[in-house]
């Protein structure tokens, strides 16, 4: 059987398969079923970014799941973490977000939390697929249309409910007093919450990029786009620039001097505040295995254990709590720290960020001080097939040489996308014109094997 879900819910072009109207309402109408039960009526709620298809696509969901028993709250246009934390908050038996993150607006998808604010298991995962190939085998909806109503009212409750949460215990006795901050929304989730978020703890704040017209979502702007931000940081002589994606579980940053920091230098402060405070627990943190091998190398100077996950912050929080970790997260700015949140928060990020600045009075380009990134290149090449790379001869043997050559000083990492048939070839080490060459050679045994 096909599959819908992949590391992050469905995603696809809004209007699409699975993302077209009869389809979206047999996900909501086969959710609603999986959650009822005898006694009670299953509570769902639902936010969304500001794509402008998120709009009747909530509509189709609220009405399938309305048809299939179950009882749904719009929280409108809100952030990915703000519906996990109204999930757990409320409580509800589902939260549904439905956003496409860093795509471009065309794309829209659909991502569904637990009550404890993770995403829903697998198991339900596979359910819910069964009965939308069992319903589009039947040449049928599940369910027939329906008019929902919607009560701005009570978004505006949620969402300030949200909004407290972050400033009131979050941002508890953090003071951003005298600092200048410029915040990129990406024209994204979090253009009404970001900016009055780290004004109201007192920061000089210049918003850029909070015009959502439904069609500029992540445009040139957010944390795919930093040169702007960059820019903006400097002309204003900001201490900070911080950049969202387009739901805002993610967030990227530029220091005082207009350079780039991801992922990995948010994980390197981040680490060193909690340690310094006795709050990282058993010493470790969790990456993916893309961070870069510099975050592994300035960690252990500090005697800290870098564990690594496979891409994607849902394996990232599953292994932070297997090994009950504190601190975990991605090169691509999602961060988690279970103790607050089990959902990727970039608002929560800036915030711990933010807190580590004040708390040690420095800028952040001082507080990367010991990590030295190494240089990494990515090889992407278009394959026929997904052939297990163990199951290559020609590809085997430049790994082999590849790494004999990388030696100590450098890794090499082979991965197929989890959406495209892409075979992605990753190396680091100490010059990037040799690792550059390795990966061509690499990249060239894979075309010869399964290139397309």
């Amino acid at each position: 059987m096909k599959s819908l879900f992949g590391t992050d819910g469905i995603r696809a072009e809004a209007g699409q398969f699975p993302l077209d109207p009869s389809t979206v309402k047999s996900i909501g109408y086969s959710l609603a079923r999986h959650l009822s039960d005898a006694q009670s009526r299953p509570k769902i709620v639902i936010g969304r970014d500001t794509r402008e298809s998120g709009g009747w696509i909530e509509h189709a969901l609220t009405s399938g799941a309305t048809e299939g028993g179950a009882e749904c709250h719009s929280a409108g246009v809100i952030t990915t973490p703000g519906v996990a934390y109204l999930t757990t908050t409320l409580p509800a038996d589902a939260g549904v977000v439905i956003s496409a993150s860093h795509n471009p607006f065309q794309d829209n998808g659909i991502k569904i939390f637990s009550p404890t604010g993770q995403k829903i298991s697998e198991a339900v995962e596979k359910q819910i697929e069964q009965d939308v190939f069992l319903a589009q085998t039947d040449n049928q909806a599940l369910v027939p249309d329906q008019i929902v109503d919607s009560s701005l009212e009570f978004e505006a409750a949620l969402t300030d409910r949200y909004f407290n949460f972050l400033a009131e215990e979050i941002g508890r006795g953090l003071s951003l007093s005298g600092l200048s901050l410029v915040i990129d929304c990406a024209n994204g989730a979090s253009f009404n919450i970001a900016p009055r978020l780290f004004q109201k703890l007192g920061a000089r704040v210049i918003a850029i990029n909070c015009e959502p017209d439904g069609r500029n979502i992540n445009l040139n702007c957010g944390s795919l786009h930093i040169a702007a931000l960059q820019k903006r940081v400097l002309a204003e002589k900001a201490d900070l620039g911080v950049a969202f994606d387009g739901d805002a579980d993610r967030s990227l940053f530029v220091d005082e001097c207009g350079d780039y920091v991801d992922g990995d230098g948010a994980l390197w402060v981040l680490a060193k505040n909690l340690q310094d405070h006795n709050h990282l627990q058993g010493n470790v943190v969790v990456a993916t295995v893309m961070s870069n091998l510099g975050l592994e190398v300035a960690l252990r100077s500090r005697n800290i254990r870098l564990i690594r996950a496979d891409v994607g912050d849902k394996y990232v929080l599953d292994e932070l709590l297997r090994v009950r970790g504190s601190l975990g997260g991605e090169q691509s700015g999602h961060v988690i720290m279970p103790s607050l949140s089990l959902a990727g928060d970039g608002m929560i990020t800036a915030l711990c960020l933010l807190r580590s600045l004040t708390e040690a009075n420095q800028s952040l380009s001082l507080l990367l001080d010991g990590l030295e990134h190494y240089p990494q290149t990515l090889v992407n090449v278009r394959v026929r097939e997904k052939t297990p790379f163990a199951d290559m001869p020609v590809v085997q043997k430049a790994v082999a040489e590849v790494e004999e050559r990388l030696s100590a000083h450098g890794r090499l990492l082979l991965r197929y996308s989890g959406t495209e048939r892409l075979a992605r070839v990753m190396i680091e080490g100490r010059s990037q014109e040799e690792i550059e060459y390795f990966a061509a050679q690499i990249a060239s045994a894979i075309s010869q094997e399964i290139g397309v």
